[in-house]
């Protein structure tokens, strides 16, 4: 059987093709450096609340638990918190304060304030629980160079890789690594810290008036209850200046109204918010977990791109994938140096699925993006705002065989002089995925001048087994000193690295040069 392309694309007029290179020849890849495993020890102290469910004696579980913990005497409550640090207090910074602040969840469920410390902490106890991050996988890497360069050898750079780590639930959060690349072209990663962090939250300094109302819309929000809100705030607004409208929403409006449309305003104002930690929290002990309704079971497969403004400012993006148990949305990140990071939602109709990942630098004085609305094709994006994308057009749809099912990106594009490099994954026979390439123009990143026939990458026999298996797929790949070092999630297991160089990949891509441009 034969595979074309779609015979909807457009043909462009260029010059006859060089001749193939012999068959089977393939572009040489080694698997290089480090592998990066899951361990069940990393661990979170998460808040532990009973629900609501469940009364016990007309009383809530929460109350009644805490009607329990009220009878303990001071000497099993010493007894107790002895045992709680001994066996906890060295998997955790500060363990003291993280109880207290726990404690603090439930404040108005207490019998009584003035509660002393010990008792506190106690409590604090038994609504605490350990989440293992990444004991099911750490997986779907991207990788950019560090913000900070200083003292690194001649010829190596600093970069820091991004994770998926997925934990009980399938639950997915954002975890950091750094390391070193050497003239040599030798991968070496810094030990994981022994703690890890989810720092500290707060809502952003300022809303956007205009994009704030026009997310609200695609949420349904009814537009009455959102003129009588919005209508009167500064732009941009704070978090206080919001709640403070919302508190009249209600007058001379319908109540069942009005009350869906707040959810959906304070939905839409807690997805947005700024995660700060402090200066000595080891990169890799910064953990950006779930903390938004929008992505309450999931941070998926961040895409980081080191982004260079029109001014030479350097900004690290990254799009992610938002889930919520029943549907999914990217969200933005944005950091100027991975230690205070604002997540953002995305408007508009094209800000839709996953896979979407940003251009390093505007094009045309334009943001531009890739994304697959379709669920099965490669599609590209342009906009005036890096937070709002309307339109998409689609630019690579399955052709080969090994892509067949579906095809997307694998990270944003990597600018060289024969053009735009975009890495792609593939899923074929048995749900096999692996990963291949294609090429922008330069000028018009909305015409594939390229487009390997076979695929690069794929698992090996130590690679195929895992929780989903048969799967490679990697998030971005960097290039340094002609060599591409692309890192790749294997199975949803763990992650490895591969080295390609690019004059062979780039010479590969010119043999195979596309006469199907769009």
């Amino acid at each position: 059987m034969d595979f074309f392309p779609d015979p909807s694309l457009p043909l462009d007029p260029l010059p006859p093709p060089p001749p193939p290179r012999g068959a089977g020849q393939s572009i040489a890849v080694s698997r290089a450096g480090p592998r990066l495993l899951p361990d069940c020890r990393r661990v979170l102290a998460r808040p532990f609340v009973p629900g609501e469910w469940g009364a016990v004696h007309g009383e809530t579980r929460l109350e009644t638990i805490l009607e329990r913990i009220g009878k303990i005497s001071d000497t099993q409550a010493a007894r107790l918190m002895a045992e709680v640090r001994a066996g906890f207090g060295s998997r955790h910074a500060d363990l003291d304060a993280l109880l207290e602040d726990h404690c603090a969840t439930v404040a108005p469920h207490l019998a009584h304030d003035g509660l002393p410390p010990e008792r506190r902490r106690l409590v604090g106890a038994y609504l605490t629980r350990e989440y293992a991050l990444e004991a099911a996988a750490l997986s779907n890497p991207s990788i950019v160079l560090a913000p900070d360069q200083e003292g690194v050898a001649e010829g190596a750079i600093r970069f820091i890789v991004s994770l998926r780590a997925v934990g009980e639930g399938h639950l997915s959060s954002i975890e950091l690594r750094s390391g070193m690349l050497s003239a040599a072209g030798q991968i070496t990663l810094d030990a994981p810290g022994h703690w890890a962090s989810t720092g500290a939250r707060s809502s952003p300094t300022g809303y956007d008036k205009h994009l704030f109302r026009v997310k609200l819309s695609e949420l349904g929000a009814d537009e009455g209850v959102v003129a009588s809100v919005i209508d009167h705030l500064p732009d941009p607004f704070g978090r206080d200046e919001l709640e403070a409208a919302v508190t009249n929403v209600y007058d001379g409006l319908s109540a069942s109204v009005a009350h869906e449309s707040v959810k959906l305003i304070h939905l839409l104002a807690a997805s947005n918010y700024v995660v700060t930690f402090t200066d000595d929290t080891p990169l890799s002990e910064r953990v950006l977990y779930p903390a938004a309704p929008r992505e309450s079971q999931g941070m998926e497969d961040a895409r980081f791109v080191r982004f260079t403004g029109d001014d030479g400012a350097v900004t690290y993006y990254a799009t992610y994938t938002a889930y919520d148990g029943f549907s999914i949305l990217p969200q933005l990140i944005e950091t100027p140096d991975f230690r205070t990071f604002r997540i953002a939602t995305l408007n508009g109709e094209a800000a839709q699925n996953k896979g979407m990942a940003l251009f390093p630098r505007k094009v045309g004085g334009r943001y531009m993006a890739l994304g697959r609305q379709d669920r099965e094709s490669i599609t590209i994006m342009t906009s005036d705002n890096v937070r709002f994308w309307t339109t998409s057009d689609r630019l690579h749809p399955p052709i080969q065989p090994w892509e067949l099912v579906q095809t997307g990106n694998c990270g944003s594009p990597i600018e060289t002089e024969a053009g735009w490099l975009v890495l792609t994954h593939g899923v074929g026979p048995m749900r096999r995925y692996t990963l291949g390439a294609i090429l922008l123009d330069l000028d018009d990143p909305s015409r594939v001048i390229a487009r390997l026939p076979d695929s690069i990458l794929g698992p090996d026999e130590s690679e195929r087994d895992g929780y989903v298996p048969n799967v490679v797929y990697s998030c971005g790949g960097i290039v340094h000193d002609g060599c591409l070092v692309l890192p790749y999630g294997f199975s949803d297991v763990g992650a490895a690295f591969a080295l390609i160089g690019m004059d062979d990949l780039l010479d590969r891509l010119a043999d195979h040069r596309s006469r199907a441009l769009a």
